[in-house]
């Protein structure tokens, strides 16, 4: 007993602690000071959760006091989102209502803790996740309220920070759903410190081993950067002392994710990624208005040291990032020729940078970039309130919608009057055009980008002077969807896309009971199916809108057989238009192989996958998985097993909207089987190149050859080859092996 007492009093005292560190926090705080609340949520809090314990053993109080100390010192909101964060937990695991909270509290806390509550069905109907649902009611509440996204993402970074105690299943739900859609949200916010954080740590869970290799590679490179950094930086100090600012200059160091990131996309090793280390100079202008005009001056004068980089200066200072981001971005060549990033930026710009939107109760007084930031995060919060009034039937597409609106890349267009309009990178003429007003959008029938004629389909760059042309005539087209980028657009034209259809489908519905009422046959659901039949059309629907289109015009053949007279099935008029003729079921591709018959797993337990049971289980074709990759499986609804890489996009999605059916999976596999892969290679196009490369893979490593294509331009050949292999470290020996030939500069696996 005395042992029971002693844990209770640790585990009191480790409560209290916390809930003291959280008080000396929030007092350290520029907000007004209402620690009688505080306390009284945390005590409200602390006995809703009584002899309730996490996974980790300790007293689930522990969990919303970490939630509110993220809240409180690391994003720096005030007493309403710390009480939110301490009850946030309360209406979904105890008896407590969100009317209870509301009589105590108040309506305010209530509606936050409201919105971070998860909910089940609803939105998308029966057959969509309850995650995508959940998402859903959040970003409905944050549109009212952008505290409530705040304290999720706390919530959030304090689920990842203690993820080790969870099976490996829902550490891989968690961390993807992290990955796609939190870490977006944080850095759309402003939250660049958290957003790092969280990214590091979902990979850190998804990519155990590659990430501890980068951390160790950072580790043996850290004297070597040091040293670059000092040499760098000492004339730029001494310059910077004798124009007599006061400033601090940091190294900041590449995360581990982003590196990651960069080998994979660019099919590079650590040693080849050259931008780990850039340069930040934060200083402290003598007066508020001399900020930006005290960047450039810092900017002349480290360049006059260092060569800089003619197309690489990014100027954030006159036209902010839309999550309020502001800096000079510089590249500048350093003595032992290698370019080092520079950012220049106010000890304002940086707290923005680290805090975001967050941080802008601090600075609101008087402050114009503030109050155009806020202005940007109106626009934003209105843009998801459309996606969220036009009815998205899929989660997917839902998920979809909402990640693209969270872009990081932007750049700046100017419309014919000069006014300059923040787009994310890659966008078109159409995406603009939906971004000013949807009218604008559906009726445009081209732009002038510069004074230039362009279709609709045109990339934007930065600096473009665009002109929407319009035409009364216009009508939203289907293809429009391929080239849309932006969520709004794609939105857009999707809703209105929609809404003709069932306008079509309502006109087609008409005609045909015209039709049935002219032939006096009932108008019933079986001899519409047979109508279907007769037309090879799977939906009632369907028929619907080609009646309405007039892709089907109803005749002899269809009262034939309504009425169940033999002859010739085929004498509609779909039969005699090659065009409208639809796929018969024979000309369909051919399906994709599945196991013999579903497998039964406990989902708690990692799935081994070896040579006795891999024919059980489908190799997902989106990514092309083999030994040695990291993976991780889905259980469809038909209870079939996919295998994916778990970076792959494809289950990066499926992690996010129905990370209930992941599995933990891992390969156990010795050299037996052989799976396809892919091997692009690049180089100089010497005669006999070909010959010397196959010699290679089929003599001297006795590897089969599926499939070769070969382009060759100006001099260069790309070569891909599909081959078996056992696992990736056949493809790392291969990509070698082809590596150490004269002519050849690069050779990597693609999906």
């Amino acid at each position: 007993m005395d042992d029971l007492a002693k844990k209770q009093f640790e585990e009191d005292k480790m409560v209290n602690d916390a809930f003291q560190h959280l008080i000396d926090t929030y007092l350290a705080s520029r907000h007004r000071k209402k620690v009688e609340i505080i306390t009284k949520a945390f005590n409200f809090a602390k006995q809703a959760h009584k002899g309730v314990r996490r996974l980790s053993g300790e007293p689930y109080i522990m969990h919303p006091l970490a939630v509110a100390q993220i809240v409180c010192g690391e994003i720096g909101l005030g007493s309403t989102s710390i009480c939110a964060a301490l009850l946030h937990d309360v209406v979904e695991d105890t008896d407590y209502t969100v009317e209870d909270l509301s009589n105590i509290f108040g309506p305010k806390i209530a509606q936050i803790v409201d919105g971070l509550t998860k909910i089940s069905g609803g939105i998308f109907g029966d057959k969509a996740s309850a995650q995508a649902e959940s998402f859903k009611k959040l970003l409905l509440t944050m549109s009212d309220d952008i505290r409530v996204i705040l304290i999720k993402i706390s919530d959030r970074l304090h689920n990842m920070r203690t993820l080790g105690s969870q099976p490996p299943n829902k550490q891989y739900k968690i961390a993807g759903e992290t990955l796609y859609i939190y870490a977006p949200l944080a850095n759309r916010l402003g939250l660049n410190k958290i957003k790092e954080e969280l990214e590091d740590l979902s990979f850190r869970y998804e990519h155990p081993e590659e990430y501890q290799q980068i951390i160790d590679k950072l580790a043996q490179t850290r004297a070597h950067r040091e040293t670059l950094f000092e040499d760098f930086t000492r004339p730029i100090r001494e310059a910077l002392d004798k124009m007599g600012l006061t400033y601090t200059i940091k190294a900041r160091i590449k995360t581990p994710y982003s590196i990651w990131c960069k080998m994979q996309n660019k099919h590079i090793e650590f040693e080849e990624v050259y931008d780990i280390l850039a340069v930040r100079i934060i200083f402290e202008p003598q007066r508020a208005e001399d900020e930006i005009s005290e960047c450039f001056r810092i900017y002349v004068c480290a360049s006059r040291i260092y060569k800089p980089h003619p197309e690489r200066l990014r100027d954030w200072l006159t036209h902010p990032k839309a999550n309020g981001y502001q800096a000079l971005h510089v590249t500048l060549m350093s003595k032992t020729g290698q370019w080092i990033e520079v950012q220049i930026r106010s000890t304002r710009m940086d707290e923005m940078a680290e805090l975001g939107f967050a941080a802008h109760w601090k600075y609101k007084e008087g402050s114009k970039t503030t109050a155009d930031s806020e202005d940007e995060l109106e626009k934003w919060l209105h843009t998801i309130k459309e996606i969220l009034d036009d009815p998205q039937p899929n989660a997917l597409d839902f998920l979809d919608a909402i990640k693209l609106n969270l872009y990081a890349s932007e750049i700046f267009v100017v419309t014919p009057k000069g006014e300059f309009k923040t787009m994310p990178a890659d966008c078109t003429a159409l995406d603009f055009a939906f971004s000013i007003h949807t009218f604008l959008g559906s009726h445009c029938i081209g732009a002038k980008v510069n004074h230039k004629l362009v279709p609709l389909s045109h990339k934007l760059q930065s600096g473009d002077q665009v002109e929407i042309l319009t035409s009364k005539t216009q009508r939203v087209q289907k293809e429009w969807i391929n080239f849309a980028t932006t969520a709004k657009a794609k939105g857009k034209i999707q809703a209105i896309l929609r809404r003709e259809e069932r306008e079509q489908q309502k006109q087609g519905e008409e005609m045909l009971n015209e039709f049935f009422e002219k032939a006096e046959i009932e108008p019933n659901s079986m001899n519409v199916d047979k109508l279907c039949d007769l037309h090879h059309i799977k939906f009632r629907e369907e028929l619907f809108q080609a009646i309405g289109t007039r892709n089907i015009v109803l005749g002899t053949a269809d009262l034939n057989v309504l009425h169940e007279k033999s002859g010739n099935k085929g004498n509609s008029w779909t039969h005699f238009i090659p065009f409208l003729k639809k796929k018969s079921p024979s000309s369909k591709t051919k399906e994709k192989p599945t196991p013999e018959q579903p497998v039964s797993i406990d989902r708690k337990k990692t799935v081994i996958l070896n040579e006795e049971n891999i024919q059980n289980f489908i190799i997902a074709e989106c990514c092309h998985p083999i030994p040695g990759d990291d993976v991780l499986g889905y259980i469809d609804s038909d209870k079939h097993i996919y295998i994916h890489k778990r970076q792959c996009p494809v289950a990066a999605k499926l992690k996010t909207s129905d990370g209930n059916h992941i599995l933990a999976a891992t390969w156990d596999v010795h050299k037996t089987l052989f799976f396809p892969a892919t091997i692009k290679v690049s180089g100089i196009d010497n005669i006999g190149i070909l010959h010397e490369m196959t010699g290679v893979l089929s003599n001297q490593l006795n590897i089969n050859i599926y499939k070769l294509t070969v382009t060759t331009k100006d001099g260069i050949f790309d070569c891909e080859i599909q081959l078996g292999v056992h696992d990736v470290e056949d493809v790392k020996t291969i990509c070698n092996k082809l590596k150490n030939m004269t002519g050849v500069e690069e050779a990597t696996r693609i999906d």
